[in-house]
């Protein structure tokens, strides 16, 4: 194993740090735009990239470039919310994404407002649609931008980190260790397992926020009838012939 990771981190690393800069770079803007996050897959370009990195310098580039890459994305798919959004939603694919999506997406970031456009970077999905939805919303681009900057910081910071922390493990031990390659896999799966259940412990929590406004109409609608028939069930009850204290003797 150690002789064929060695010769893809060669390869990775073999690409001139600019060139692996923009590449991430471009990657996230992709990732983090309206629709395209569903295809383009930013957060294993990053990882990649991260794998090639070899000084401080490197990681530090890196990382400011998937950060602004990402807010450009984010602020992309703002603007076209804000100017087409309805018009894409109505589109060929905008419909097959399905109207499930988008009213979640929707009724999402009318809950939560600014939390949504926090969480949304670490929800699969989400992360593509809320951007257009909160262009579609009242919700201003300065405050848009306030909630989405830290989520970008923080996810770069950790796929950049893993990847980095992955790939200099594995060269500084693939002289003395046989299996240092299985380190290497141990901790990319490890933070890939880690990514999968923190995303699925946000989705868990978050799902109460995400039920379409249909659903609710339905479940109100469904508590007002079942009110309605106790109501019934009870007048009908209490119509049993039998006199109360205020109700004339019998004659």
């Amino acid at each position: 194993m150690n002789d064929i990771l060695g010769w893809i981190l060669a390869t990775v690393s073999g690409v001139d740090p600019v060139v692996r800069t923009l590449i991430a770079f471009v990657g996230i803007i992709l990732e983090t735009s309206v629709l395209v996050g569903l295809v383009v897959p930013g957060d294993t370009i990053v990882l990649v990239a991260a794998t090639g990195v070899k000084s401080p310098v490197e990681f530090f580039a890196l990382i400011i470039a998937v950060i602004v890459g990402a807010l450009i994305g984010e602020s992309i798919g703002f603007a076209l919310g804000r100017f087409f959004g309805p018009k894409i939603r109505r589109s060929a694919f905008g419909r097959r994404l399905g109207e499930k999506n988008w009213a979640q997406a929707e009724d999402y970031v009318n809950r939560r407002g600014g939390i949504a456009v926090f969480l949304s970077r670490f929800l699969p999905v989400l992360h593509s649609l809320v951007p257009l939805t909160v262009g579609m919303s009242t919700m201003r681009y300065r405050t848009f931008i306030a909630w989405t900057a830290p989520a970008c910081l923080i996810w770069s910071f950790a796929y950049v980190s893993a990847g980095a922390a992955a790939a200099g493990s594995y060269r500084e031990l693939s002289g003395r260790l046989h299996f240092a390659g299985y380190i290497f896999v141990g901790i990319i799966a490890a933070f890939i397992v880690l990514v999968f259940f923190v995303k699925k412990w946000l989705h868990r929590r978050e799902a109460r926020h995400m039920t379409s406004a249909e659903q609710d109409d339905s479940a109100r609608s469904g508590s007002a009838d079942s009110a309605a028939s106790d109501s019934a069930v009870s007048a009908d009850s209490g119509s049993t012939g039998i006199p109360s204290n205020d109700d004339p003797p019998f004659v």
